[in-house]
């Protein structure tokens, strides 16, 4: 179990996080970014889930920046309410929390972004924004095919459903050739295929998805 901390970005804003601590010497750090649904039971069994595998793992609570405490479940009216705050943020604003999350867990050693959703979106973005990253692995990233001229100054390695309903197939392709030396895979799923909390949940890319991105952390960050 981890805990909740409170970060302050470079505006002066403060935003609460969800720190998780590895047993032992860290291996590197990982900043977990959230879905639309907020810092809820997922995202930190998630974050809990990088600290047992040995990174100091810290998940911010973006959504700060206009509704404190989101933590949302998955119907359709948490999607609409999640939706509508991620579209009301800016990238500057967004860039600034991670910042503030990723100089508070470098002390233990090299930083990777992950994320998931809205946070893929965020974790490509912080790939050619962020300063101190050393590798980024966004999953299912809605946001992606509208920023390929984003040039990420990191290893990335995307991830992406084959059915996804939001994401479709050639935006994906567009992604890939306008970045063909990054790493991209697809799986036979839905959005959200790694939520176990999830009706898109699919057990077999999910676990697949995640020993490549464990495999891809290990070998950029330690």
């Amino acid at each position: 179990m981890g805990t909740t901390i409170e970060l302050t970005a470079a505006d002066g804003h403060k935003l609460s996080a969800y720190l998780a601590e590895p047993k032992g010497k860290a291996r590197g750090a990982l900043v977990v970014v959230q879905e639309i649904f907020g810092v809820n039971k997922h995202m930190k069994e998630v974050t809990d889930g990088f600290a047992a595998d040995g990174y100091l793992s810290i998940c911010p609570a973006f959504f700060d920046r206009k509704e404190r405490n989101f933590d949302h479940g998955y119907t359709q009216a948490d999607i609409d309410a999640g939706r509508t705050i991620a579209m009301s943020l800016n990238w500057d604003n967004t860039m600034a929390d991670v910042q503030a999350a990723i100089d508070r867990v470098k002390g233990a050693g090299k930083v990777g972004i992950v994320g998931y959703c809205w946070g893929g979106t965020t974790a490509w973005v912080a790939a050619s924004r962020a300063k101190g990253l050393s590798c980024s692995a966004p999953f299912y990233g809605g946001g992606i095919g509208n920023m390929t001229d984003e040039k990420p100054n990191v290893p990335v390695m995307l991830h992406w459903g084959e059915t996804d309903h939001a994401i479709p197939m050639e935006a994906v392709r567009k992604v890939e050739a306008a970045h063909p030396t990054q790493k991209s895979y697809v799986y036979p799923a839905g959005h959200g295929f790694t939520c176990d909390h999830r009706g898109s949940y699919h057990a077999e890319s999910a676990k697949l998805s995640r020993s490549r991105s464990v495999e891809f952390f290990q070998k950029n960050i330690g």
